[in-house]
């Protein structure tokens, strides 16, 4: 197969089956870290990108600002290279170094926020950076993922529907909540073309996306410090919440288990599995939706001083139980 774009190489069809993850259950994990970008975010970029385009925003030449903690910006740094715009991406420290690295590589400017917003987190903090910029830059063009409805139909048409394509009406489908376009995307498509499948919502604690007070939270990916303007609350979709040390021991287990090295909220989406295990009635079907791989982890999810230094109690391997940030 050739392509003619390192942004148009993405494997929508790679599922694999975790055997006796749940007893009595079939749970499928849809692979998405298999691309250049390395994680789901390929399609996000590549949708909200077109979008711009398709408006007249992007001239020759044009320069775009996003904040992401880390798979959004090395996503748009792959779309922005092979298009030839130039990019900034705004970032905190929660990012992996190695995510910072290849967004670096690709020819994007990383700018890295320190200072927590007022929820405890950074996105507040990213995104007044950014509005400082483009009042002093006009010019620059921010998509705004957080707001625009590219993202969800990214999702709605590429990402749900290929998991309908592949596995037919399911009984569940787990999604984590980040900027939440892959959620809504999701949530729009099955319950128009399968509403019998139930649709849950998987985010952190310490996140204020579904509501309730924030918390530190130390692992990019999932939760938001604010709520994205693209989230719809709704009764069409469950929602729960999972402590880090959770999403911590996931990852390693299903490394020692299953020789697989997973992202961090890919353990989280999988700690939701177990968790609503009782809720599933034998013989189901599920699937849950893994963003990326573990490769950018190793210092952080993989590292037992890096967890030591922040989580008041050692993640348990075998209980999953839950523990706070400290």
């Amino acid at each position: 197969m050739i392509f003619e774009s390192a942004a148009d190489i993405v494997l929508d069809d790679v599922f694999l089956r975790l055997s006796d993850f749940v007893p009595d259950v079939s749970v499928l994990l849809k692979l998405e870290g298999l691309n250049p970008a390395g994680s789901v975010k390929l399609k996000t970029a590549v949708a909200l990108v077109e979008a711009a385009e398709a408006v007249g925003t992007l001239g020759p030449g044009a320069r775009l600002i996003e904040s992401s903690s880390g798979n959004l910006g090395i996503a748009l740094s792959v779309v922005c290279a092979a298009r030839g715009y130039r990019l900034t991406v705004v970032t905190d420290p929660n990012a992996a170094r190695q995510a910072i690295r290849v967004m670096e590589s690709l020819g994007t400017d990383v700018v890295e926020v320190t200072h927590r917003d007022t929820h405890g987190g950074y996105l507040r903090t990213r995104l007044d950076h950014i509005h400082r910029r483009l009042a002093l830059e006009p010019e620059l063009v921010w998509l705004n993922q957080y707001a625009n409805p590219a993202n969800v139909g990214a999702h709605r048409e590429r990402t749900a529907k290929a998991v309908h394509r592949e596995l037919g009406d399911i009984d569940a489908l787990f999604v984590g909540a980040g900027t939440t376009g892959t959620l809504m995307g999701c949530v729009e498509y099955f319950a128009q073309y399968s509403p019998r499948t139930r649709v849950i919502a998987v985010d952190a604690v310490g996140s204020v996306t579904f509501g309730g007070g924030a918390a530190p939270r130390f692992i990019p990916g999932l939760g938001t410090s604010r709520r994205p303007e693209i989230y719809v609350d709704s009764d069409a979709f469950e929602k729960v919440r999972i402590a880090e040390t959770d999403t911590v021991a996931m990852c390693r287990m299903l490394a020692a288990r299953y020789g697989l090295l997973v992202g961090g909220s890919t353990g989280t989406v999988l700690a939701a599995v177990r968790q609503l295990a009782p809720t599933l009635a034998p013989g189901s079907r599920v699937a849950a939706i893994s963003p990326d791989l573990g490769d950018k982890y190793m210092d952080t999810v993989y590292s037992d001083t890096w967890v030591a230094e922040r989580y008041t109690r050692t993640p348990d391997l075998a209980g999953l139980g839950h523990a706070t940030a400290s």
